[in-house]
């Protein structure tokens, strides 16, 4: 299982474009939820930090290990919304953090279920 969690600086002046990716996510929950199947993805979440009047995004996420090399069936128009907003707003000149994961708790009895599930 491969868990994951990182950092995205939004461009200034996108923010409201990031309240409509949002939005749109929840619209469309079905095909997101459809698209996480696909890539083996059990969970991901966005979340949004403002600091010194700049936003920034992290994603987190636990995953099949075998998600890398396994192309599932996807929702090709969620794929391409999301290509959009991250060329639209997400800030290229800096550099993704990735974060390191100490420690990952997820409990046995949750684990073999998110597993089984493939």
């Amino acid at each position: 299982m491969r868990v994951e969690l990182t950092k995205f600086r939004v461009k200034e002046g996108k923010s409201r474009r990031v309240d409509e990716w949002i939005n749109y996510i929840h619209e469309n929950m079905d095909d997101v939820l459809l698209n996480l199947e696909g890539e083996r993805m059990y969970v991901e979440t966005i979340f949004r930090e403002a600091f010194n009047n700049v936003e920034y995004l992290y994603w987190y996420s636990v995953q099949d290990e075998r998600a890398a090399d396994d192309d599932g069936p996807s929702a090709p128009k969620i794929d391409e919304k999301h290509i959009e907003f991250f060329d639209e707003c997400i800030d290229k000149t800096f550099r993704p953090e990735d974060m390191t994961a100490a420690v990952t708790m997820i409990p046995y009895r949750v684990r073999k279920a998110m597993e089984s599930a493939d």
